[in-house]
């Protein structure tokens, strides 16, 4: 099932993609509840609801797609250097305060947020902050949301507590990150986490075992699959519920592979009119122009 928030006519709405991608089944949700995206549904689901009912079919042309989670609850918890190949060129890369004193493949997760008025949809514009920033770099990166909330999850069943994944791109101002020795600032910029398209339920994929691709204006930058993980989502899972208690509709970005801006010599750092394209096997595509 794939789960898409949207603006129709001028109000937010909540459906379900049809299986031919070319309606959306809109459920029956308050103004309020429909606003809030997919969490409704997830937070129901968790506590052993049905899903809601829905409505007459709409065209997918009359919609413009949002962030299936517009504004999350919280902040984004994110993996950094999760792939092998990316660990070792981010380490490279003079910009990774971690490797200096911890060594370029990590022992254990390494988490970093991002906050959630950062978050933008499918097409949404990239804002490029070039009064502060021109060092800004792109991460595919595979979400997963959480259904089933709880502390202490172990490694066995943290599997039962994913709910879906989406995309998300971590944009990056790179100079901010290495200049203030940590990863909240620069990741969290305004449009600097664009999601989606959708969520895709999590019995309709494997995301330990599915592509990643990334392309700047038609250039592929990044391919790569998450079984080269470092760290597989039950132990990115188990370690963050170590002290932390997970809530539905939480979502968790795992990580991105080789081949960001920063690792080629010069870097390609983006610009105004770059469109990047990301897509991940068995959700679809996000693509968002920098503007």
């Amino acid at each position: 099932m794939r789960i898409a928030a949207y603006r129709y006519q001028g109000q937010p709405g909540v459906g379900r993609v049809s299986a031919d991608g070319k309606q959306v089944e809109p459920f029956q949700l308050s103004p309020e509840e429909a606003a809030r995206g997919a969490l409704p549904i997830v937070e129901a689901q968790a506590a052993g609801g049905a899903l809601p009912a829905t409505g007459a079919a709409i065209a997918f042309d009359k919609i413009e797609l949002l962030a299936p989670i517009p504004r999350p609850r919280r902040n984004i918890f994110c993996v950094g250097k999760n792939y092998h190949a990316h660990a070792k060129e981010f380490a490279g890369s003079g910009f990774d305060s971690s490797a200096k004193s911890h060594g370029d493949i990590p022992a254990e997760p390494i988490y970093f947020s991002k906050v959630p008025e950062s978050v933008v949809g499918h097409k949404a514009d990239i804002l490029f902050p070039g009064e502060v920033s021109t060092a800004i770099d792109y991460e595919c990166e595979l979400a997963v949301i959480i259904g089933k909330g709880g502390k202490g999850i172990s490694r066995a069943d943290a599997m039962k507590h994913v709910w879906g994944y989406t995309i998300i791109n971590d944009v990056t101002a790179r100079d901010w990150q290495s200049r203030h020795q940590q990863w909240l600032l620069g990741k969290s910029f305004d449009t600097f986490c664009p999601m989606g398209p959708w969520i895709v339920t999590a019995d309709e994929m494997n995301g330990q075992d599915t592509d990643i691709k990334l392309w700047v204006n038609g250039e592929l930058r990044q391919d790569a699959n998450t079984k080269d993980f470092i760290f597989d989502i039950p132990k990115m899972i188990e370690t963050l519920s170590g002290g932390i208690t997970l809530y539905p509709g939480d979502i968790i970005a795992t990580g991105t592979p080789v081949g960001v801006g920063i690792g080629f010599k010069p870097p390609k750092y983006l610009k105004p009119g770059d469109v990047v394209r990301l897509e991940i096997q068995g959700i679809g595509v996000l693509e968002n122009t920098l503007r």
